[in-house]
């Protein structure tokens, strides 16, 4: 692993090593110690990780959802089981394994030719694994400082967005952020952590602006005394306000996200797919609503014959986010289904879902409509 690789992933967690021997361990599997008896592996880590970051959520939760009233006792908004259930859904190895894809930690991986083969840094445990080495590696690098730990967990996690918005991730700045930077420019945005008071001494000291870029653009939003800084570019940072690590990067990334709306400098539906075809309309369709931009795709086919008898297939494809539908008719079922597709994909592309000419949207019965 590269020193740039290891500053990259210490900017996403918000944590400098002190012994960055401890983070490659993190990354290194077992299968590779096995083959190369060099080092040690991450399964230890796996195990102290697991254990910090159980304790990490529920200080998330208690600090969220309790408070100490006028009693001197804990009082909590949700009982004991929908904690437990709620703890559960944070740690669970879907979860952990989705916040390594969206940090993209797995191309890290240190593993042996067997892994390798077998591709097993997809493999949602190997992630979940992964996620709980790195927690680990922090514990003892900062000889247990549970405020280290809680910071790590929660950057990692997203854990403020999650307790805030669920599980959806459709505006969550951070991870659209972060998708942008690696679409845009093949790399993972940089964060930078300080303290606000700090922060505010070299505002007003320092020269912020390159001649030629924009300004420091800060989330007004915000506040609180830890700063973050996000670099996305080559100009000067977006900047975040909040009680946490976590907080402040949420703001941050609102801020950089909403500068990248205004200048519409935001991907498009037309820059997620390739050029729009007949022949791919059908995934091309699919892929789009995976991706937020509508809902799935409905399809419902009735089977008829023209006046000789021969049979053909009628498609009518549904996207409940617009108000008009798309049918065709052929002589397979596929090929109606594809034109379908296609007819709706044109129509959300270039027209946002108004008419096309070659769209037809009733159910025609009459014989006109035979071929």
């Amino acid at each position: 692993m590269e020193r740039e690789d290891c500053e990259q992933i210490e900017s996403l967690i918000g944590y400098e090593f002190n012994r960055r021997d401890l983070l490659v361990q993190a990354f290194t599997r077992k299968s590779y110690t096995n083959e190369t008896h060099d080092g040690d592996n991450n399964e230890v880590l796996e195990f102290i990780g697991d254990q910090a970051l159980g304790v990490a959520v529920v200080r998330a939760l208690s600090d969220y959802y309790g408070e100490i009233n006028g009693r001197d006792e804990f009082s909590c908004e949700l009982t004991e089981g929908k904690l437990s259930d709620l703890k559960k859904s944070l740690v669970e190895c879907s979860m952990l394994a989705h916040r390594i894809d969206v940090l993209d930690f797995s191309q890290y991986l240190i593993m042996g030719k067997g892994d390798r083969k077998l591709n097993v840094s997809e493999d949602p445990h190997v992630k979940e694994d992964l996620f709980e080495a790195i927690v680990g590696a922090v514990a003892i690098d900062s000889d247990w400082d549970y405020d280290a730990i809680q910071d790590t967990v929660e950057l990692m996690l997203d854990l403020d967005y999650y307790l805030e918005h669920g599980v959806d991730d459709s505006e969550n700045y951070v991870t659209l952020v972060q998708e942008w930077s690696q679409k845009k420019k093949n790399e993972v945005p940089r964060y930078e952590y300080q303290d606000t008071d700090e922060y505010k001494v070299n505002r007003m000291i320092q020269l912020y602006s390159i001649y030629g870029q924009r300004d420091t653009i800060e989330n007004e939003d915000s506040d609180g005394p830890i700063t973050c800084k996000l670099y996305i570019d080559d100009g000067n940072p977006f900047v975040g306000f909040g009680y946490s690590k976590s907080k402040a990067r949420m703001a941050a990334a609102e801020a950089a996200y909403e500068y990248l709306e205004y200048e519409g400098m935001l991907f498009t539906m037309e820059d997620e797919i390739d050029e729009p075809s007949e022949e791919r309309a059908i995934n091309q369709l699919q892929e789009l609503a995976q991706k937020g931009y509508f809902s799935l795709p409905e399809y419902t086919f009735e089977e008829k014959h023209d006046r000789d008898g021969n049979p053909y297939w009628w498609c009518r494809c549904v996207v409940r986010d617009y108000i008009y539908w798309y049918q065709s008719k052929a002589s397979t079922k596929k090929e109606a289904k594809r034109r379908a597709a296609y007819n709706m994909l044109m129509s959300i592309l270039n027209a946002n879902g108004k008419e096309n000419d070659n769209d037809w949207y009733d159910n025609p019965d009459d014989d006109d409509w035979d071929d």
